[in-house]
């Protein structure tokens, strides 16, 4: 996947941050996105499949596409070692290789604040779900107070997408979803705080809920 080769946020995140966030309460969210899921799913930016040990057993298969390399090799190794059906595929969410409704659920984890073009995305996700699928998604989101707002915005028009491999803090993730032409009830989402701390940290604000094709 030629331009999708982040070889140093890579090594970092395999090295020290995807165990760190882990380790300070990511995993517990990681449970809950996924929880209750069955048939054939897919998931979109797997990483290095942190994801992959939560799945429930009526999940019968997860495709996990990932489009950097040395994450995706990562993938493939943590794959390897779990008894269920895990395809690993390179691929961007912009431009999904499947079928029109092939899939039961499309999960994304901290995906959809690095994807280049978040609506051409989501309607991917959309055309691959069959109707009635669910859009499950944990996701840092743009802040509620505006001060922490104009930081998001300062340091995405600077250097954080650089530093970051495309994230951006600032993205109306929900609201982009519902204007994909997702059912997104109010009561399915939990907005939260990560990781807990006095200082305004402007990845702090999260969101993990569920939206649905109809």
């Amino acid at each position: 996947m030629a331009g999708h080769s982040h070889p140093i946020f890579a090594q970092l995140w395999l090295r020290c941050f995807g165990q760190g966030l882990d380790d300070s309460g990511l995993v517990e969210h990681r449970r809950e996105l996924v929880a209750g899921l069955a048939g054939r799913v897919l998931e979109i930016g797997a990483g290095d499949g942190r994801n992959l040990t939560h799945y429930p057993d009526p999940v019968d298969e997860v495709v996990a596409l990932e489009p950097e390399p040395h994450l995706r090799a990562a993938l493939s190794e943590r794959a390897a070692g779990i008894e269920r059906g895990i395809s690993v595929l390179g691929g961007v969410a912009e431009s999904l290789p499947f079928d029109d409704a092939s899939f039961d659920a499309v999960v994304v984890s901290l995906v959809l604040c690095s994807v280049s073009d978040p609506g051409l995305a989501l309607s991917e996700v959309r055309r691959v779900l069959r109707p009635g699928g669910e859009l499950r998604f944990l996701e840092h989101v743009e802040a509620a107070r505006p001060r922490l707002r104009r930081v998001q915005r300062l340091l995405d028009a600077t250097v954080w997408p650089r530093l970051g491999a495309g994230c951006h803090t600032q993205r109306d993730t929900v609201g982009s979803i519902r204007a994909a032409g997702f059912e997104v009830p109010s009561t399915s989402l939990r907005r939260f705080a990560f990781p807990e701390s006095s200082l305004p940290v402007p990845t702090a604000p999260h969101v993990l809920g569920r939206a649905r094709r109809g």
